[in-house]
């Protein structure tokens, strides 16, 4: 995927300035598909040019005027091409687990610390996650039946709170047995 078709899927869902739709990255679409602000407005120049979104001119109250994007006809052909297009399953690199595996022929106790590191990272990501869900996705009976939309984005959020859960589970299942094997040393 290229970070265009995050783009579109975006405007798509609420057109935006630049500076808006980092934002969203930063909380929300960015849970999944991680961009700077730099290759955001890099990338929302070239689909200027390449006529896949347009922008207007809004003016704002002491302040420059602000560029709006929203998705040309062009970028919503391209983002219909791509989502018709094949997908390959996401190969897994996973470099703490080739260290877990190597500390039989090292020291498994020294690898405690940076597993418990890894376990905080994981636990503020699941908590921030969980943060948006309740901040994004009021229970039904509050706000009603959401839209499609609504109901794609609630799927991919509660897919990557699973997924943070199911490696919390992990990491306290690896930090369980290091300290079983450094117990016997």
């Amino acid at each position: 995927m290229a970070l265009e078709h995050a783009i579109l899927v975006s405007l798509l869902e609420q057109p935006g300035s630049g500076y808006e739709l980092a934002r969203r990255f930063e909380r929300s679409i960015g849970y999944f598909w991680a961009a700077t602000h730099q290759q955001i407005y890099r990338v929302l120049k070239r689909m200027e040019s390449d006529g896949w979104i347009d922008a207007r001119a809004v003016a704002q109250q002491a302040r420059p005027d602000k560029k709006e994007y929203s998705v040309a006809a062009a970028g919503r052909d391209a983002l219909s091409r791509w989502l018709d297009e094949p997908i390959e399953p996401e190969s897994v690199r996973h470099e703490l687990a080739v260290k877990i595996r190597g500390a039989a022929f090292g020291d498994p106790a020294a690898l405690i610390r940076e597993v418990e590191r890894y376990r905080e990272a994981h636990t503020e990501r699941l908590t921030r996650y969980l943060a948006g869900e309740r901040r994004d996705f009021p229970p039904v009976e509050t706000a009603g039946a959401p839209d499609a939309g609504r109901e794609l984005q609630h799927v991919v959020l509660r897919g990557g709170i699973a997924y943070e859960r199911m490696t919390l589970a992990w990491l306290d299942d690896v930090l369980a047995t290091l300290h079983r094997l450094a117990s016997r040393a």
